[in-house]
């Protein structure tokens, strides 16, 4: 039974355990020039302890003048591949295209590998077929030697670690905590992938500029992918990195071009309009069983939520409907040529027989929505069900939208990549929903709860929308106005206040000294009738 990750927990795994080597790898180093540096890094990797009949080393020299040679001491089993399209992407697929393993391990042509990083890479890939496993680099400025020195670390020490890496690694506990991008551990200077992963994945995107690591680490997590980052696997970097050198532009035109293709990068998504070349999710909505006005509730509403990263699935028997009638009101198919003809040409629609509908969604999408027609999300129900799903880092939310003596309505969230992994570790005629709930988890909730109804809203217009933000403004100025209004209102007050305690201490003060003289002029005639008392009592014993 193949071992099965919950998430990107690769824990259960335990690669320290001994294992018999007897998986083959591919090392695939494209290069262009640097020849000096080329034969340190093959002979580093004619140094590894993996045995060496196991390693298969592809060189592909990417247009170098004059051309690149295979130094004296080298694996054995090297060979020299050339690719004259320039770039990185397109040299990696010439050497993925010629290698025979059943591991690649992408390595950049300035990385020295010390001897036991690919015996820790290849500990992994045998404990489960489905890993994605990334060396830690250290980046060097030590002067590049004659010959490759027998102890790396005092040679190439001090050097600096690849920090965002690290960073990575540290705050979501080795990408173990719900990470939700760790495919962004996929970079080409010291990665293994197995290789039926990147089968199914495909190969590097030459169409870009740059990102074209990440790109392809997002495919692998489609896939089903689990990113490992091994310590164990360490490496010399020679220099710094293109990245290391000029981050900010090269941001800038990786993002660029990653945005269209990596919708888990949501931040690069700001634009509330466009549509983009991999949209975020996916609905797929059957046209078959329901008529035009249900289809249309169901559709419109999906492209006027809050997420307009949306794409529709309509699926029907469009090839067999008959578009030369002359009684068109007694089609029989009326209602499926309506819903033809009303979503033909909306880009984020598109019509799909039954047959090919599993085929039609695109697997770098990495949500699919199965809803039934007539169900209506409200306007904010899609992202609340797609940020249930990420936060909670489930592969697949079932929600039950009606229950009958006639059986259950539920419509499906399901995440791509969590039903990849599933059938990779699936036993044959296991039911994939419950491999899937041990991969990632699996959610019933309430539809009414998340906003879906059967009664149909017209919806909301974007010039409606944007004089509800202007009332909504105005408000929020008339409330700020009158909150800064009270404010002064109150200030008045406390300095009324203040003067009103100020005015009580001297009243206070003044009955206070009233009082002293009024207990002063009384002082005389308490005298008085003291003396005239005793005057009288004195009298009155003369007179017995």
């Amino acid at each position: 039974m193949t071992a099965r990750v919950r998430g990107n927990d690769y824990r259960v795994l335990a690669s320290g355990e001994p294992f018999e080597p007897r998986l083959t790898v591919s090392v695939v180093v494209p290069a262009y020039g640097g020849q000096d540096k080329l034969d340190l890094v093959l002979a580093a990797l004619a140094r590894q302890t993996y045995p060496a009949e196991l390693i298969e080393v592809i060189v592909v020299d990417n247009g170098s003048e004059p051309p690149l040679r295979l130094p004296a001491e080298r694996p054995e089993l090297t060979r020299l591949v050339r690719c004259e399209r320039p770039g990185r992407a397109a040299a990696r697929n010439a050497g993925l295209g010629a290698a025979t393993g059943e591991v690649i391990h992408w390595l950049d042509s300035d990385v020295l590998l010390t001897p036991g990083a690919i015996e820790a890479h290849m500990r992994w890939h045998h404990a489960a077929p489905y890993l994605v496993v990334t060396g830690y680099l250290r980046f060097t400025e030590a002067p590049v030697p004659a010959e490759l020195p027998s102890d790396l670390e005092a040679a190439f020490e001090p050097a600096e670690p690849h920090a965002w890496l690290v960073d990575l690694v540290e705050r979501t506990d080795g990408l173990t905590d719900n990470a939700q991008r760790p495919f962004s551990l996929h970079v080409g200077g010291a990665t293994s992938v197995n290789a039926a992963l990147i089968k199914a994945a495909g190969p590097m995107d030459d169409d870009l500029v740059l990102g074209q690591d990440t790109e392809l680490g997002y495919r692998l997590w489609q896939a089903g992918a689990v990113f490992v980052p091994e310590p164990a696997a360490r490496g010399y970097h020679l220099g710094p990195t293109m990245r290391m050198r000029d981050k900010a532009p090269i941001d800038r035109v990786s993002h660029a071009f990653v945005a269209d293709r990596i919708p888990a990068y949501r931040w690069l998504r700001g634009h509330p309009g466009r549509q983009w070349k991999v949209p975020y999710v996916t609905a797929v909505v059957s046209a078959t069983t329901t008529g035009y006005d249900e289809v249309r509730a169901t559709v419109d509403a999906l492209l006027a939520g809050t997420v307009p990263d949306v794409s529709v699935l309509l699926v029907g028997p469009w090839d067999t409907l008959d578009h030369d009638r002359r009684a068109p009101l007694k089609d029989p198919s009326l209602d499926l040529v309506l819903i033809e003809g009303h979503y033909r040409h909306e880009g984020r629609v598109h019509l799909v027989t039954s047959a090919s509908a599993s085929a039609s969604v695109d697997p770098a999408v990495p949500y699919t929505l199965h809803l039934p027609a007539g169900w209506i999300p409200g306007h904010d129900t899609l992202a609340r069900l797609l940020d249930l799903a990420r936060d909670e880092g489930l592969g697949l939310v079932n929600l039950l939208l009606d229950e009958s003596s006639g059986g259950v309505v539920a419509a499906r969230l399901e995440r791509a990549s969590a039903f990849a992994r599933a059938r990779i570790v699936a036993a044959a005629g296991e039911n994939l929903d419950d491999v899937v709930d041990e991969v990632a988890g699996v959610l019933w909730a309430d539809g009414a709860t998340y906003g879906f109804t059967t009664e149909a809203e017209p919806p909301q217009g974007r010039r409606s929308a944007y004089k509800e933000k202007l009332a909504a403004q105005a408000e929020a100025a008339r409330l700020a106005k009158e909150a800064e209004r009270l404010r002064a209102q109150v200030a008045k007050w406390r300095e009324e206040a203040g003067t009103w305690r100020k005015s009580a201490v001297e009243l206070r003060r003044e009955v206070g000294t009233l009082r002293r003289r009024i207990a002063a002029a009384n002082r005389p005639q308490q005298d008085l009738r003291s003396l005239v008392s005793t005057t009288v009592k004195r009298a009155f014993r003369r007179t017995r």
